[in-house]
């Protein structure tokens, strides 16, 4: 499960760090920079994504990838390359950073609904413009380490070691170098890694002999989660589309609903389990699902009600198709890691919502999966647990500054007395949390310019 983001000279980011949970929401106004941490995830996605197909350089996780015959293989960060760095910061001399932080998770059988960790992992890279001055971007700083923050932190390699290691130079303008951990018989230092500085080294360290396995084996851990993350960006009409017999991942619109639905009816109980959401969800009476195909094989959805009436998804709402695709996502036999939903209220009527946040609490609460949230939804946030208001954040940026932050909405002042007595969502619509930033965040300022 990752556990924090911290983004610095990202964006509209100076330092600012987002919590996560199992089920994390995110609010704030539009323009404020929720969309530009949906960018970090996809930079990491990125990194993760990369590895499978033996690497993206950071250039082409920015800029993006086409594959062979110019198909577009990788849409790149949105907005333009240069804006990764934080507006007016100097290109080549401060760089843009992301960490991410990890808990290795498992599930204890005998109270399959509570979380446990074994341990953690926290990465950290810095990327720059290349001094070249052809648009190209390198890793200016790296390092992984292992353990939480309570614990024993081991490095697993980092490019700044400190303690007046030769490496801190990095005098050697081909390549980042890497110190590797000591292990085994090593003494004193661990090894010493070169690795290309356009490409991260976390999706580098396989190939090389003086890194031992335990390493490769920590580092490929971390680029799974990382490979895990999703963006569902739901487009019914994508939907709607007959998919491919056993194509059992849904695609970021939506695409293949009808072979993962399919998938997931394999199995009785959560074949019931899907027609029960439904029927909660709509006026339709679903008892059941079909899976018809047309003559060129491909696979279509049909919902069959008690009345035995049959309706294609030709036929079904937009809301009702949204809703199951996030059905599909959330019930698949293998889903993903991490899911990324912007504004997930869309297309949901707001008397089901309740269900809507029902089922990712339910979902997530089990463990192997997370869900992040951006939503502009009073509703939403008037229904949330107590775990998921734990892990709402707000996100800010004052009118007349470009800086982003992103505050812990329990943090704000006397906010869990003022969810009990008016309500999250009530507080929200009201604008109360960007007012509390104003004053507070506003006022720390002042306090630090008399001091």
């Amino acid at each position: 499960m990752i556990t924090s983001v911290q983004l610095g000279n990202f964006k509209n980011f100076s330092d600012e760090t987002l919590r996560l949970g199992p089920f994390t929401v995110i609010v704030g106004a539009n323009g404020s920079g929720k969309s530009n941490i949906r960018d970090a995830f996809r930079f990491l996605h990125g990194i993760g994504r990369g590895y499978a197909l033996r690497g993206y350089t950071l250039s082409e996780i920015i800029h993006g990838k086409y594959g062979a015959g110019s198909q577009m293989e990788w849409a790149g960060i949105r907005g333009a390359p240069d804006e990764i760095i934080r507006f007016g910061q100097p290109a080549g001399g401060y760089g843009c950073s992301i960490t991410v932080g990890t808990d290795e998770q498992f599930i204890d059988d005998s109270t399959p609904s509570v979380w446990s960790f074994l341990s953690g992992y926290r990465y950290s890279i810095t990327v720059g413009k290349d001094p070249a001055g052809l648009g190209l971007f390198k890793a200016m700083k790296e390092e992984l380490v292992k353990g939480l923050p309570d614990e024993m932190i081991y490095t697993i390699y980092t490019s700044h070691p400190g303690d007046n290691d030769p490496i801190n130079v990095q005098d050697d303008d081909t390549h980042l170098l890497l110190r590797m951990g000591k292990t085994g018989s090593q003494k004193k230092l661990g090894n010493r890694v070169m690795v290309r500085p356009d490409q991260p080294a976390l999706t580098q360290i396989r190939e090389h002999q003086n890194v031992v396995r335990s390493q490769k084996d920590d580092a490929e851990q971390l680029i799974g989660v990382l490979a895990g993350i999703r963006f569902l960006d739901l487009v019914p009409d994508r939907m709607r589309q007959p998919a491919f017999p056993n194509q059992t991942v849904l695609g970021g619109h939506g695409e293949n609903l009808a072979t993962v639905l399919q998938e997931i009816c394999a199995d009785l109980e959560r074949r019931e389990t899907l027609a029960e959401w439904i029927r909660d969800l709509t006026p339709m009476d679903v008892r059941d699902f079909e899976f018809p195909t047309d003559p060129a094989g491909h696979v279509h959805v049909v919902f069959r009600e008690a009345n035995g009436r049959r309706v294609s998804a030709y036929s079904a709402s937009d809301g009702t198709l949204r809703f199951l695709a996030l059905l599909a996502a959330l019930l698949g036999e293998n889903p993903a890691g991490l899911y990324f939903f912007e504004e997930i209220e869309n297309g949901i009527h707001p008397s089901r919502m309740r269900l809507l946040i029902d089922l990712i609490e339910s979902q997530t609460e089990k463990g192997g999966c997370q869900v992040i949230a951006t939503t502009h939804s009073p509703d939403l946030l008037a229904l949330v647990n107590d775990k998921t208001f734990e892990n709402t954040s707000v996100v800010y940026r004052d009118e007349n500054s470009e800086h982003g932050i992103i505050r812990p909405v329990t943090k704000l002042p006397k906010a869990a007395e003022l969810r009990k007595s008016q309500g999250l969502g009530r507080l929200h619509a009201a604008g109360w949390m960007e007012d509390v930033l104003a004053f507070t965040e506003g006022d720390d300022e002042g306090q630090e310019a008399e001091g």
